[in-house]
């Protein structure tokens, strides 16, 4: 008795801190603020941590501690830090204007949790239950983060866009029992790499043209044609 209680609270809690980075991920697609985007995803960030150590827990598995400590001080720490950083050094305002609709933002996002159910559950059958939802769970929180990259004007959101689909890789890394710990920590190694090449490219495109708006880009193509 006291062992399926324990697998229960194991699966809930899983599945808790799983819907509520995906409820963040759809919050970011609602925002037009740029404060309350980095304060968001610090907060899915700090979500993803959980996540970690709990699967650590349920796993018995030490290494996804690690993975989430690192999480926490890079994802939700560090990197908000930073995009706060370089949004008053590029002194941009504070609302933008998305290129697509918030209500069709949000429409095509819940097509995309459809779409991620029908496609993850089928095909996992022969797995845990609990591996098989985190794993729906994680494929919505990367196509969100996906469709905000897409539907967002703004090189600055796209950003953050970006480490949200990366929130997402990371959630379905920790969810597979028996992940090696080198995938987890290549992850990580890639988003601060990525990061740091973002912030150089936003800085770049600032001093280009005095604006982070993507329009600018599609302005220069059409010139060297």
């Amino acid at each position: 008795m006291t062992q399926l209680v324990y697998g229960t609270l194991g699966y809930d809690a899983a599945h808790m801190l799983g819907g509520l980075m995906l409820l963040l991920s759809f919050t970011l697609l609602s925002q037009r603020r740029m404060t309350a985007l980095i304060d968001i995803y610090a907060l899915q960030a700090t979500c993803l941590a959980l996540a970690a150590f709990w699967q650590g827990h349920v796993q018995s598995a030490p290494a996804l501690y690690l993975t989430g400590a690192i999480a926490f001080a890079a994802k939700a720490v560090l990197i908000p830090a930073a995009l706060r950083r370089l949004m008053l050094r590029l002194q941009l305002t504070e609302t933008m204007e998305p290129a697509l609709g918030i209500f069709a933002s949000m429409a095509l996002g819940v097509g995309l949790v459809v779409l991620s159910i029908m496609v993850v559950l089928p095909v996992t059958m022969q797995s845990q239950a609990l591996t098989r939802e985190d794993l729906a769970l994680a494929l919505s929180v990367v196509l969100l983060g996906l469709l905000m990259m897409i539907s967002r004007r703004s090189a600055f959101a796209q950003v953050i866009g970006f480490m949200s689909l990366e929130n997402g890789l990371i959630l379905a890394a920790i969810g597979v029992a028996g992940m090696p710990l080198v995938v987890e920590l290549s992850l990580a190694v890639l988003i601060l790499v990525a990061f740091v090449v973002f912030g150089a490219f936003l800085r770049r495109m600032d001093r280009q043209f005095h604006s982070l708006d993507t329009t600018n880009l599609d302005r220069v193509g059409g010139q060297h044609r």
